[in-house]
């Protein structure tokens, strides 16, 4: 298959468990819960995105008609000076499952890259994946219900975290919901994991320092 991609760029994963590793970001094009257009926000079943995955005109963007030219654009991002470290390249979006395959991860290890992938998890993942982050969203059912990280956005309107306690993540992370609430959000957070410890805090340190 054809891949359509956003953008690929080479920076600091910002969040979660792997939050200052160096990572080439790879941001597919397209989400199935929102269709990324504002005059839509308003009916989608994520109505709280802060990214653009619109089209495939982004730095290192475009449309790839193979799994190796997509997993050479990766490597490609990746500094060839780098010294040290596993080249890691984080699949993301809008929503990556509905692109990302087999043929995909088996290019980007063949590539020399761990491959991670950022999903809201109502899509089957491929085989070979070695990181899978969930961003559960309040309205969208999951199919992924395992995996190394949970990742939820908080708050949410009538979701309670621990209605995924039970779920099979090695992992579990709160992060303050962006927009006009953060500090508000951000304290709101704290205080649940203070008083849930099996879960822990997730800032976008990316934003806090000014990196994309």
């Amino acid at each position: 298959m054809s891949y359509a991609v956003k953008e690929i760029f080479y920076t600091l994963q910002g969040e979660g468990a792997h939050a200052g590793r160096p990572a080439v970001f790879c941001r597919f094009a397209g989400c199935n819960l929102w269709s990324g257009r504002e005059a839509d926000r308003e009916a989608a079943v994520c109505t709280f995105c802060d990214t653009d995955f619109i089209g495939t005109e982004g730095p290192g963007g475009g449309k790839f008609a193979t799994a190796e030219a997509l997993a050479a654009a990766v490597k490609a991002a990746w500094p060839a000076d780098a010294v040290g470290g596993v080249p890691y390249v984080v699949c993301t979006g809008g929503e990556p499952l509905l692109q990302l395959d087999d043929a995909a991860v088996l290019a980007l290890h063949a590539a020399g890259f761990e491959v991670a992938v950022e999903t809201n998890g109502t899509q089957a993942a491929p085989a070979g994946l070695d990181w899978v982050c969930v961003s559960p969203k309040a309205d969208a059912p999951l199919r992924l219900t395992s995996g190394d990280e949970l990742k939820l956005v908080f708050p949410q309107a009538g979701v309670d975290p621990e209605r995924f306690r039970h779920l099979g993540f090695r992992h579990r992370y709160l992060q303050p919901m962006a927009g006009d609430r953060l500090g508000e959000n951000t304290a709101a957070a704290a205080a649940y994991c203070l008083a849930h410890p099996g879960w822990r805090l997730s800032l976008q340190t990316h934003k806090l320092i000014g990196l994309p």
